[in-house]
């Protein structure tokens, strides 16, 4: 068969116009016939009398017919010329009105000539005529559109100046070059994209078939779809598209436009060389292509990790533009989904549900945000319309697999547990890309970039409180939580509110550059509002502050010392990091060991101050816990409530008392119930040790055989802080701290007493069992009860030192009421009852009929 070079299609066409005039002729009924010969015969008869007025017909009909075909988009010459007569008319009437030579006219003259010509020039003709659907590029278009846009400047230009006509040539021919480069640029890049399309098609078959299955019919449904169509249909964000609408033209992009747009994103330096290798990945299998290998289509679906606001699906889309300017897809489009989107009311609506999303997105990419949602086994049932879901999208990502890329993105910890549920969704979901937080810098910059592209401006001082919030976001490392990207969009949003509300405020006719230009205090009030919901988020301590409670603490001091070597550590560390030089990295979690009341929360809590202090925790928040808050009812629930419980302590301290009780030799079996939350507490401590601060408290002996019970905890709890017992002077000294916070006082007759109470209990090896601290917290209280017992027999005689002052006998009072239900020591032995030593008594301490204070159970 010869090739058809188009000459008989031409011919084809005009055989069936002439076919179709005859029918029409036949069709016409007999009278009009008749009319129409007549007309013709009288045309012939008055041709000679009618030679002057046949010249003014010949130029007024194609002036008629001029809108006409402008309307219509006539493509016949005849309509180019009489919109071409057009312009002649205009510039003759002018002429006329202006008393011009002809021959200053002739150069306007030749303008409508010379663009009728152009217009139907054979090379321009073919690519205007290559959409014959389309009118927009008809020639008597092309014509009208620039006469419209030469003709009435030059006029104008001539009727200013009519000494100089050369001005009126140059605007009229230069508003026409002008005018017609356009429109040649318009129509080449239209035949352009058409080749591209073509290309397209036939690229995307080269890589070797779909094979036959439901993936590959549903493709060549999609395909024959839009070819029916003409244009594929625009896809939305989310959510269903309705099928009615048609998209505009596909974009031309280039590789480099996009790799272009991937380097202008602020931050994302991992993401952006991970972008870069795929980029490379898939031009070298082009290249194998090309070559004559065989090679499979370089498609691939993504697991994007990371923290909310890091743009994810700013990547997305530019993923989706890589492969669209490779040819791999057919569009560029991204369609965004959640579960929502996915999951149906009724088990058997999801499937079909999930894949009508993925017939909307096939040809192009299906972003699915927060895909770990779509398996959530809360309460121990497990999640069918998830499932669902997840099977039905496996389905599709392997039989569409060649022309549809997945995205699912979410948190790393929650998508890792999401990608384990499930083997098909590790082997189809290969690819991870990780994306970082962004840095106080890099969030600056975020601000300053959204800020310009809306024209708005920071002052000096607005500019500095910026760097001041980006800095103390990244202290706290708070960036994840409060959504990064996020959170700058929010603030800026919200003092933009702020700002319009001061600027109204003040005048109600503000000046331009108030209404685009942002100050410090708008910025504080959005900042203090978005971060007020945030638990823990207050004025963080400094430092000196909180070294300085340490050592305002009565005694301790190994723990002091011990304390201040670790904050020691902790700021040579940093500036070893800031200087590149590598070092340990400081230790962060911590074993408390010593007798009960001798200050381990309230050290634990200055240790939160600390590292907050340094930025090494978001909140100085200790939270405290026993073994009930970490094991559960039965097997399986205690790594549950155990992380519940370390997600509750994050970016803060995690303190653990009697930890030692997680390992109870005294079960049969063994502690299964304990050893889970042993385990879950080490993985979590080694996986959150940048956000948390465990701290594991007990008695010496017994936290020395927790310890021993696993390797991993004396590896990961290599800090230990000892705390010793109080000392008589200490309690004294605690229990005066206590009455002075209260607004209370003693007596001075008092202090001995209390001097000796406490020295008998030391003395006695029993301070430990009393609770040292605790003790005089208790014996305080007593005493108080006491006092106002006493006072309240004065009635209104009673002055302002009765009711603060502690004396003598209410301390006494107090030491008989918390040991009054004691047993006595036995056999009459000196000791914490009976005797001028013991601890009950009269003022002498010879009070012996008293019952003793044996101390056997410590007060809480």
């Amino acid at each position: 068969m010869p090739p058809n070079d188009g000459s008989g299609q031409a011919t084809q066409v005009a055989q069936d116009r002439i076919d179709l005039l005859r029918q029409k002729l036949r069709a016409t009924p007999l009278p009009v016939k008749v009319i129409g010969v007549a007309a013709v015969l009288v045309l012939v008869v008055m041709t000679p009398f009618l030679l002057g007025r046949l010249a003014y017909l010949i130029v007024v009909v194609p002036l008629l017919y001029g809108p006409v075909a402008v309307v219509r988009g006539s493509r016949s010459i005849i309509a180019s010329v009489g919109v071409g007569l057009w312009g002649l008319a205009v510039i003759s009437i002018a002429a006329a009105k202006f008393q011009r030579d002809s021959f200053d006219v002739v150069p306007l003259l030749l303008l409508p000539v010379v663009v009728v010509l152009v217009a139907h020039f054979p090379p321009f003709a073919r690519l205007a005529n290559s959409r014959p659907q389309e009118r927009a590029f008809a020639p008597c278009r092309t014509v009208a559109l620039v006469l419209a846009w030469s003709i009435p400047p030059a006029l104008l230009a001539w009727g200013l100046d009519r000494s100089q006509p050369v001005i009126t040539y140059a605007v009229a021919w230069g508003l026409a070059v002008l005018v017609l480069a356009w429109r040649v640029a318009k129509v080449w890049q239209r035949a352009r994209g058409d080749t591209r399309q073509r290309a397209r098609a036939a690229a995307t078959a080269s890589y070797g078939g779909v094979g036959p299955g439901p993936g590959a019919r549903m493709a060549d449904l999609s395909r024959g779809v839009r070819a029916a169509e003409g244009v594929r249909g625009q896809m939305t964000a989310v959510g269903p598209r309705d099928p009615g609408l048609a998209s505009a033209e596909l974009p031309s992009i280039t590789v480099d436009q996009v790799m272009a747009e991937l380097d202008a994103m602020i931050g994302l330096e991992p993401v952006k060389e991970q972008i870069r290798q795929i980029a490379a990945s898939v031009e070298a299998a082009e290249r194998r292509r090309d070559a004559g290998y065989q090679t499979d289509k370089p498609l691939q679906h993504f697991v994007f990790l990371g923290p909310p606001g890091t743009g994810k699906t700013s990547v997305a889309r530019i993923i989706a533009k890589i492969y669209y300017a490779f040819e791999l897809l057919p569009s560029p489009n991204v369609v965004e989904a959640q579960r929502a989107d996915l999951v149906g009311e009724y088990l058997g609506a999801t499937a079909i549900k999930t894949n009508e999303l993925i017939n909307q997105a096939t040809g192009g990419v299906l972003f699915i945000d927060e895909a770990y949602s779509l398996v959530n086994e809360g309460e121990g049932h497990g999640d069918r319309f998830g499932n669902e879901a997840v099977q039905a999208l496996l389905k599709r990502a392997e039989d569409d697999r060649d022309n549809l890329v997945v995205i699912l993105a979410g948190y790393q910890r929650q998508m890792e547990d999401f990608l384990a549920s499930n083997p098909g969704l590790n082997s189809r979901f290969a690819m991870r890309i990780r994306f970082p937080g962004y840095s106080p810098a890099e969030l600056q910059a975020l601000a300053q970039a959204a800020l310009a592209q809306r024209g708005e401006s920071l002052d000096g001082e607005a500019t500095r409180a910026l760097a001041r919030m980006m800095e103390d976001v990244g202290r706290r490392r708070v960036a994840d939580e409060l959504g990064n990207g996020r959170f700058v969009r929010s603030l800026l949003e919200k003092a933009r509110q702020a700002r319009d509300v001061r600027v109204m405020r003040g005048s109600p006719e503000p000046p331009a550059s108030e209404l685009m230009t942002l100050r410090a205090e708008d910025l504080e009030r959005a900042f203090v509002e978005l971060t007020s919901r945030f638990r823990g988020y207050t004025e963080a301590p400094t430092l000196d502050n909180a070294l300085a409670e340490l050592d305002e603490l009565a005694g301790l001091e190994p723990v002091k010392r011990q304390v201040h070597e670790i904050v020691a550590q902790l700021q040579v560390a940093r500036l070893r990091d800031r200087q590149g030089i590598s070092s340990q990295p400081p230790a962060r979690h911590f074993v408390f060991t010593g007798p009960p009341g001798t200050g381990k929360t309230t050290v634990a809590r200055i240790l939160g101050r600390i590292f907050a202090a340094l930025g090494l925790l978001v909140r100085p928040e200790v939270v405290e816990a026993h073994r009930a808050d970490l094991v559960g009812e039965h097997l399986g629930s205690t790594a549950i409530k155990t992380g519940k419980l370390i997600d509750s302590a994050l970016g803060g301290v995690l303190f653990i008392d009697e930890a030692y009780s997680l390992y109870n030799e005294g079960y049969s079996g063994g502690d299964a119930y304990g050893s889970e939350a042993v385990a879950t507490l080490l993985k979590r401590a080694e996986d959150d040790r940048d956000r948390l601060v465990i701290v594991l408290a007990g008695y010496p002996q017994d936290m020395d055989r927790f310890l021993r019970s696993n390797p991993g905890l004396a590896s990961r709890f290599s800090a230990r802080i000892s705390f010793p017992s109080y000392t008589p002077g200490e309690l004294a000294q605690i229990m005066t701290v206590i009455a002075e916070q209260a607004g209370d006082s003693f007596d001075p007759e008092a202090l001995p007493v209390l001097e000796r109470i406490f020295r008998d209990a030391c003395d006695q090896g029993r301070i430990d069992e009393l609770g040292n601290g605790r003790f005089a917290r208790s014996l305080f209280e007593r005493a108080c009860a006491a006092r106002d017992l006493r006072v309240a027999n004065l009635g209104e005689a009673a002055t302002a030192a009765d009711l603060t002052t502690l004396i003598d006998a209410d301390i006494e009072t107090a030491v008989a009421g918390l040991t009054g239900s004691r047993d006595r020591l036995a056999d009459g032995r000196e000791g914490l009852s009976g005797g001028r030593d013991g601890l009950s008594g009269d003022r002498d301490g010879s009070g012996g009929g008293q019952n003793g204070f044996t101390g056997r159970d410590p007060v809480s």
